[in-house]
């Protein structure tokens, strides 16, 4: 059995580096486009504020595995064309950055308003509140709810082998049909299961970081 796991556990290590590649870029688009979500969500202008409700809704309202589907085999119908991992980043993305809008706007909404004018009175800048002020409520405030979000898409990046990528859920059930073998999906499982054990220490280290902010 151990060698039998020393032998594929190079495809399935293969298939994790797609898995954390779908993981981290998605992370590093869906935040900040998250967060410019909610600006927007808050701000006054009502149009833009019920265009991007209606995004939310969308985004929320139907499933991940749909969402992929229609941006790789649905839009080349009117000519938008992507390669599997383009489509794949364009669903994630798009899909997370909803549910990060919602819970930062959460977030900037229960920072205490007279917070913001005591800074004013104490003479700092716009910039100096948000910075010195907002942001570090606000991400002690959100970390709970992003952190399960964060954990979600570690669980979610399977999904993208539906399209065809080889993710790290593929290179298992690839290995499981070949060799009718179900210890490939256990050691699959396990990998999973390191993941978010890695993400949810780091995310706990961030907690305590902003645990003076009370």
């Amino acid at each position: 059995m151990i060698d039998y796991s020393l032998s594929i556990l190079p495809a399935l290590l293969s298939g994790a580096q797609m898995t954390l590649a779908v993981f981290g870029l998605t992370i590093i688009g869906a935040i900040p486009l998250g967060l410019l979500l909610s600006l927007g969500l808050l701000a006054k202008f009502k149009p833009l504020h019920y265009l991007l409700d209606l995004y939310v809704w969308l985004m929320r309202g139907t499933p991940l595995l749909l969402q992929l589907i229609f941006v790789f085999y649905g839009l080349p119908v009117v000519g938008i064309v992507f390669n599997r991992f383009d489509a794949a980043l364009i669903a994630f993305i798009l899909n997370y950055a909803a549910y990060f809008a919602e819970i930062f706007r959460g977030g900037f909404q229960a920072v205490d308003n007279g917070q913001i004018e005591a800074a004013e009175v104490l003479g700092l800048t716009y910039p100096q509140t948000i910075a010195k002020i907002i942001v570090p409520q606000t991400v002690k405030i959100v970390l709970p709810s992003v952190g399960n979000e964060v954990i979600n898409l570690i669980k979610d990046s399977s999904l993208v082998y539906v399209i065809g990528i080889g993710d790290l859920l593929r290179a298992g059930n690839v290995a499981s049909a070949r060799d009718v073998n179900l210890l490939p999906l256990l050691l699959v499982g396990i990998i999973y299961l390191l993941l978010t054990a890695i993400c949810t220490w780091a995310l706990r280290r961030l907690e305590r970081y902003y645990r003076y902010y009370r």
